[in-house]
């Protein structure tokens, strides 16, 4: 069975499973989840703990061998196995079927993993896993859900953030959930339990902002203009090189310009051009704000960049990036 990171604790206060195997590209909450059922299988006299990092020299007869053995003072067990690639092979895979159709009496499994590829989920371990125990995903949280999860950490602690406290530390800390954590941790710390306000804030937090090259055009085909020049600045200072920035927006520039340009409604164009349904709503905006020659003016653009980074133009690379890209936000 499925149970999101949000029900877990409802879940563990009902019944605790054999097996529980908890992956996604979100480490705070993969780590926080592995916690909170250690917590409760601990309340249930599950004392002692064996852990089992999987790496190419593993021997997946350690976890047939754990889950067969009884413990020494006959202590109730809480077995981990931490598989960061989330490919466990032929052996494992066999492995991991064998132990989920006859799990340990006096043992909880879990099973901890990086995100996984989607072929994952049609395998028969996964789905194995899936019938005889617990499967918990865990899914980054978006820019949206950001301030909300937040606000609810820093509710947790006693803290009474004022609105603009909250967004505050979720534009210091967006796309990082473990920096956000830690900053709240450090909050409390520093200013205990009570209100607090957007110059306490300021005062408290670094500035641990994290964006990736697809976010930057995300955001700027939504149409944010200030996080758009937001995740050009960190970028650079991250060091990311320009010649990625300019692929990636050179090649949804491209995608924009076919669509503007075909003489078809703008659905069938995007199912022409193969555009993924969770996109739709972003090109749809952007093709709202600009006009065919506007995106054919961005596409000379792009020329443009690639022709100043290679040194052939005169110019400067990371100027041209954030010109571009706020344009194409506005």
């Amino acid at each position: 069975m499925k149970v999101r990171p949000d029900q877990l604790v409802r879940h563990l206060q009902k019944d605790m499973a054999a097996i529980y195997f908890i992956y996604g590209d979100e480490p705070l909450q993969v780590m926080e989840s592995a916690d909170c059922i250690r917590v409760q299988a601990r309340k249930l006299d599950y004392s002692a703990r064996e852990v089992m990092d999987v790496d190419a020299q593993f021997d997946w007869n350690l976890l047939l061998d754990a889950g067969n053995s009884l413990s020494l003072f006959a202590e109730k067990r809480i077995l981990e196995l931490r598989l960061p690639t989330g490919k466990p092979g032929k052996i494992g895979s066999k492995v991991l079927q064998e132990y989920a159709q006859r799990p340990a009496d006096d043992a909880i499994l879990i099973i901890s993993s990086g995100k996984l590829e989607s072929s994952a989920k049609n395998t028969k371990w996964f789905k194995t896993l899936d019938q005889q125990g617990v499967i918990i995903q865990c899914w980054p949280i978006n820019a949206d859900q950001l301030p909300g999860w937040i606000n609810q950490r820093l509710q947790s602690k006693g803290i009474a953030p004022d609105t603009q406290a909250i967004q505050l530390l979720a534009d210091r800390v967006e796309g990082n959930l473990l920096a956000a954590a830690q900053e709240v941790d450090k909050l409390f710390l520093l200013c205990g339990a009570g209100k607090l306000s957007v110059e306490q804030m300021a005062s408290a937090v670094a500035d641990s902002a994290r964006y990736n090259i697809y976010d930057l055009v995300d955001s700027a085909l939504a149409g944010d203009v200030v996080r758009t020049a937001r995740i050009v600045g960190s970028l650079k200072n991250e060091g990311v090189e320009p010649v990625l920035m300019l692929w990636a927006l050179s090649r949804e520039v491209r995608l924009l310009t076919r669509i503007a340009e075909a003489n078809m409604s703008t659905d069938v164009a995007m199912a022409k051009q193969r555009v993924w349904d969770n996109r739709k709503s972003l090109v749809r905006k952007a093709l709202s704000r600009h006009s065919k020659a506007r995106w054919q003016l961005f596409l000379k653009r792009c020329a443009k960049i690639d022709k100043v980074i290679k040194g052939v133009e005169a110019g400067r690379a990371w100027d041209e990036l954030l010109m571009l890209s706020t344009q194409i936000a506005q």
